[in-house]
């Protein structure tokens, strides 16, 4: 029996210049989605906490990305310490959750393109009726 169907989840905070910033990947059914929140200054972990059940509800997640499960974790204390050393020394964050969140950007972007399109098409045609009206304006002064 694995666990194909319990969600698994992972809340990596680390420093990228000029900001603390965490990393809340979760796994559940085969799915992966991850999302990317930031901090001021370095945060303790009861901040942290707080963090997390405060804006809970405001999180966006990545688009769901194919999971291939993370390793079981093995009893041997060192090698944890070790894997824990290693995951620090590098960005903290895996190519995967990289990739979810650049998707994530891409999805935001074109949904401001979107968004910012059509108010702009809405202020040109307000700006095409004003003057429309206008000229009726003058037409019918003479």
């Amino acid at each position: 029996m694995g666990n194909e169907g319990a969600a698994q989840c992972r809340l990596t905070v680390f420093f990228e210049p000029p900001f603390w910033v965490g990393v809340y990947e979760r796994q559940e059914g085969g799915c992966y989605t991850v999302s990317k929140m930031t901090f001021g200054a370095e945060p303790k972990e009861y901040e942290v906490y707080a963090f997390v059940l405060k804006t809970w509800s405001r999180w966006q997640f990545s688009p769901a990305v194919e999971a291939q499960g993370w390793a079981a974790r093995q009893s041997n204390p060192k090698r944890r310490q070790r894997e824990i050393r290693r995951q620090l020394q590098s960005s903290g964050v895996g190519t995967k959750a990289q990739q979810a969140l650049s998707l994530q950007r891409e999805q935001n972007k074109c949904q401001r393109k979107a968004g910012s399109r059509a108010q702009r098409q809405e202020e040109e045609a307000r700006r095409y009726a004003l003057r429309q009206q206008k000229k009726k304006e003058k037409h019918r002064g003479r």
